[in-house]
Parts: C-alpha cells; structure tokens; sequence
C-alpha cells in the first residue's frame, strides 16, 4: 500500500503559493525508432522542453512555486545566477516578466561567457539586468546575490533570492513532486507504466522526482545523470533537498544517500564541455525522432541512457522513460560542438 494517495499528494501541494507558468501536462511520446536504433529497452520520453515558457523546459515547474513564495512576500525584484548559458536564468527572467517582476542575474563566466546567443541572448532580450563575474564555481556567487540584495534594500526594494543549489532547492522540487502526479495520471490513462526514469539532474529535479515516486509508492526506479560535478557527492545533495521537500510537504518521509542513483560517468571533460558521446546522442535522438536534445544535459543524459542500455544495465524488455528537461536554446550556442570536427 503507498503512503499516500495520489488526492492527499495533491492536497498538500494545492496548500503552497503557485504562480501558474507552464502548460501542463506535458506529453508522453513514444520513441520507436530511437528503441530500434538502440534495440531496446523500450524508449519513451516526457517532453519538458514542451512546458513552454521562452522555449520551456524543466526549471518551469519549478519556478511556479518559487515565483509563488516570492510574490507571497511581497519581493519586487528576483536575484538569481549559474552559469552565462543557464536555462535556469532564462526561465526565471521570462517568469519575472510574467510576475511583473524585475530580475538581476549574476552569471558565472563560464564556457560560454558573455556570447550574445542562446539563453544569454534571450535573458537580454527580456530585459533582464546582466552581470557576468569571472568565478570558478557557481557556489561562489552565493555571496554576491547577498551583497546585491544588501544594495538594494538599501534602495527601498524588496529583494528575492532565488538560490537553486541551496535555499530554493526544496520549493523547487515540489514542482517534480507534482509532476510525477502528472505523468502516473498519463500512464493510468493509457493503461500502461514504466520501470526507469532517466533524467538529467544535479539536485532538486531528481529529488523531486524520487519525493513523488516513494510518496506514492510506485516501483519506478530513478536513474539521475549528472552534468556537472560538484565537492559533495550528488546522492548526499539529492538525498538532503528531497527530505527537505518531504518536511516542506509535510510527508513522514526521509531519504538517505543509498536510495540515489545518480551516475557521474557522462560529465565528459567538465560542465557545459561536449564530448564524443554526448554529440552521439545528440545526433542519434535527431536523426532518429526529429527530436532535439540541449549540449549541456540532456544530451549527456541519453549518453547515460545509450550506455546502460549498451552494457546490459537496462534489460531489452525494460520500459524506460526519458525525462526531457529542456535546455534546447543553448544548441545555438553550442554549433560547432555539436557538428564536431
């Protein structure tokens, strides 16, 4: 028997602030040529990049909860930074301009650094306030979203941080504990289910997910591939931001590092830095489904997906869902990576 029922997970989130951004629910598609070309397991893919918000993607879900505790406090301006390419930062100016919010992003340099082209582009066509700062990791602008907040209550305004490697991570993982309530009424629907999610994730986008599947008692295994690699093991990360968004939802839940799957193997030479094998998925999800991956995770995310399945970690009859996060802006960025030498 699940610990709860979908109506009560329903319930408890229904209780928080939201700020409605992201056409829902996103479709569930089959990727029959994409499981021919590999020869199984059985392909499916959830299409976040479809949630529509300045060329959507999985942070939308997200920000509809952290848009909805910053309006409930009254914030008058968001503060939010990552890397210069972040579909984070795109996603949270679009939501801004929606809430009728100003925003400051503070960008980390990055690969990319201050390239007028994919999401960076679009931050500034949305009249986002840009900063971009040479640090070496995003845990240190930490500091300066404090210092610019600082400033500008200074000024009079009222400043919301949004803090996605910390502070934020739990609200934000609520959207994918809602999501996981989406895709279990999709697959009740059509009378079918799944064994594996495989989804690009660092921190709150795998919590989240793994929150909806334990709270609900589903046999769903969740397979995270990590596009960045940070001092703390991911699994201790996820494992903290998922008990935290069980406690914000009021679930007698824990989760503990074991629980995490989440595989450092396809990071490649580094954040944002595209690889033979990521170029491979990028390509074969193209030419295969007409359907187009990011360079900087979902891409890898399949990479992940082809090699388990590759080395027998997927069995052939095994029905896999791949979480498509989004991120497809940045392809623009990324052109000579993608097209190799």
């Amino acid at each position: 028997m699940a610990p709860y029922t979908s109506s009560e997970l329903a319930a408890r989130i229904k209780e928080l602030p939201r700020f409605p951004l992201a056409h829902l629910p996103t479709p569930v598609e089959k990727l029959a040529n994409l499981t021919r070309a590999v020869g199984g397991p059985q392909i499916l893919v959830k299409r976040d990049d479809l949630t529509g918000l300045a060329f959507g993607g999985n942070k939308t879900r997200q920000l509809e909860f952290i848009l909805g505790d910053a309006l409930a406090r009254g914030a008058d301006v968001l503060i939010i930074g990552a890397g210069s390419q972040s579909n984070f930062c795109r996603q949270a100016t679009a939501a801004a301009c929606k809430a009728g919010l100003e925003i400051q992003l503070i960008l980390q340099h990055g690969v990319k650094g201050p390239e007028r082209q994919g999401n960076l582009l679009l931050d500034e066509l949305m009249g986002a306030d840009i900063t971009i700062v040479n640090v070496d990791s995003m845990h240190e602008l930490r500091p300066l979203f404090r210092e610019r907040a600082d400033q500008l209550r200074a000024l009079g305004r009222r400043p919301y941080i949004i803090d996605p490697l910390v502070d934020s991570a739990a609200l934000g993982s609520i959207g994918f504990v809602n999501g996981v309530l989406e895709l279990k009424s999709q697959l009740d629907a059509a009378r079918t289910d799944i064994d594996t999610i495989f989804v690009a994730a660092a921190n709150m986008t795998q919590a989240g997910i793994l929150v909806g599947v334990k709270a609900l008692g589903l046999p769903w295994r969740v397979i995270g591939i990590a596009p960045i690699l940070f001092a703390e093991d991911r699994s201790v990360d996820i494992a903290r931001i998922a008990s935290q968004t069980a406690a914000v939802l009021d679930l007698e839940l824990t989760f503990e590092p074991w629980e995490v799957i989440n595989d450092p193997h396809f990071v490649g030479p580094g954040y944002g830095l595209v690889d033979d094998a990521a170029r491979h998925a990028f390509k074969l999800a193209a030419k295969t489904e007409g359907l187009f991956l990011d360079p900087v995770y979902t891409s890898k995310a399949m990479a992940g997906l082809l090699a388990w399945a590759k080395d027998g970690r997927l069995k052939k009859d095994e029905r896999v869902l791949f979480w498509h996060t989004g991120g497809t802006p940045a392809i623009f960025s990324y052109s000579q990576e993608l097209m190799g030498p």
